[in-house]
């Protein structure tokens, strides 16, 4: 697993500062919707320059103009972008050429999407690199995403990835553990957290345990690199 960090609510010096402090903790750097709203895509550009041992994922969330929009991303230095799971599948294969045609990456967002499983099989066949069963944050719905849908959608998954989103913390990850995914995403439960540094050892100490197959035992190491596998 690799662990994903969501920086949304943050303004650009403060994202600096916060992944100064945590930046050996994670793999992916995701900037998100409303940062690149507030900042734009110089937002992917200065944080790419910033960490380049770091993968940047430029939260698009792309519904239209899927190899146009991409392009900019990519342009502006994201190792991955992403693409809403309800697009038409023609902006999702837009978006899939973009990537292709500069060795990047694409996530299609699940969020929203009433027959998970079956749309998480046409993206698989489409050709993204993972689909990310994903919580939103407005939903009444609070407990993050349900453990019976991710072993579902990894279940049907050939050749595609599965990342995870919405509300986790180091707790929640138990209930994924038996079929853990490939990267988890987690946001305000480090950005929030009084102390983000143990937020991060907490959730990569889980990490860490499931990869050696162990019981329970403080994880002795952070590891960060730029890889798009």
């Amino acid at each position: 697993m690799r662990l994903q960090l969501a920086i949304d609510t943050l303004i650009l010096s403060e994202a600096f500062d916060l992944l100064d402090r945590l930046q050996t903790g994670i793999d992916i750097v995701e900037v998100g919707t409303p940062l690149i709203i507030r900042e734009g895509l110089r937002a992917v550009t200065e944080i790419d320059r910033r960490y380049p041992y770091l993968t940047t994922l430029a939260d698009l969330k792309i519904m239209d103009a899927g190899a146009y929009e991409a392009g900019l991303a990519f342009d502006a230095g994201a190792d991955i972008v992403t693409v809403l799971a309800v697009a038409h599948d023609d902006t999702v294969s837009g978006v899939v050429r973009a990537a292709r045609d500069r060795s990047r990456q694409v996530v299609a967002d699940l969020i929203a999407v009433h027959s998970p499983v079956t749309r998480a099989r046409e993206l698989d066949a489409l050709g993204v690199d993972y689909v990310c069963v994903h919580t939103a944050t407005d939903t009444p719905d609070t407990s993050g995403p349900s453990a019976e849908t991710i072993r579902a959608v990894r279940a049907t998954t050939t050749r595609c990835g599965v990342a995870v989103a919405g509300g986790l913390t180091p707790e929640r990850m138990d209930a994924f553990a038996s079929f853990p995914p490939d990267i988890v995403i987690v946001g305000s439960f480090i950005t929030r957290h009084p102390d983000p540094e143990q937020a991060v050892s907490a959730i990569r100490k889980r990490i860490d345990e499931k990869e050696r197959g162990s019981s329970p035992q403080q994880a002795d190491g952070f590891s960060a690199t730029k890889e798009i596998q």
